[in-house]
């Protein structure tokens, strides 16, 4: 299928929208047990089987919208699908408390590979957004797995040492904030670093 050109509202809000939802509902449920044939679920257990199809009916829309879905919007598809549905079957919230650990270790690993191999499979998912060169991708590469593997850490020490409602909190607010600021951070590299101007001056 051609990507097609959505309106600029509809991808964040398919983005971010199963997440405030969810974090919504948290807040709704979380003091409630539900009951459902025999078995006693938490607030957060509920909250979790109901996100599984909305982030997938979301990822549909986004689909049908643009067309196209990228690989880490695949992945981190099956990866709410396997440990969201890990947690409804087993009635244990941790496994989708892990989930960001293992979308940020795997994606730290992938891009480590690359770089192992001499290659920024960034670069390759990512060159359309992004003009730089070949080093400049490179070293963010370098930093964005560095990055990954550091969320992937801080996820862990979050949900294993805080409450449920501050690993929501943290999970909602606190990784998308930390990615906003780790690119934020990258003013320098896309400025030493990008080919806008040698482009447009050729």
């Amino acid at each position: 299928m051609t990507e097609k050109t959505p309106p600029k509202w509809a991808k964040p809000v398919l983005e971010f929208g199963p997440l405030l939802v969810f974090f919504a509902a948290y807040l709704w449920l979380k003091d409630r047990v539900f009951t459902i044939g025999g078995v006693d679920y938490d607030g957060f257990i509920v909250v979790t089987a109901g996100f599984i199809p909305i982030f997938l009916i979301s990822m549909a829309l986004l689909w049908k919208l643009t067309g196209h879905l990228s690989r880490m919007q695949i992945v981190t598809a099956v990866l709410i699908v396997v440990f969201g549905g890990l947690s409804v079957w087993f009635n244990d919230p941790r496994f989708f408390k892990m989930k960001p650990t293992m979308i940020y270790l795997l994606f730290g690993g992938v891009l480590g590979i690359g770089l192992l191999r001499g290659q920024s499979w960034l670069q390759v998912v990512m060159e359309g957004v992004m003009p730089l060169t070949d080093q400049g991708w490179m070293i963010l590469t370098r930093r964005l797995m560095l990055f990954f593997f550091g969320l992937a850490v801080l996820n862990e020490a979050i949900w294993r040492t805080q409450t449920e409602e501050i690993w929501v909190y943290f999970k909602t607010f606190g990784l998308t904030a930390a990615i906003f600021v780790f690119f934020m951070t990258q003013g320098s590299l896309f400025r030493d670093h990008g080919t806008e101007e040698d482009d447009k001056g050729a």
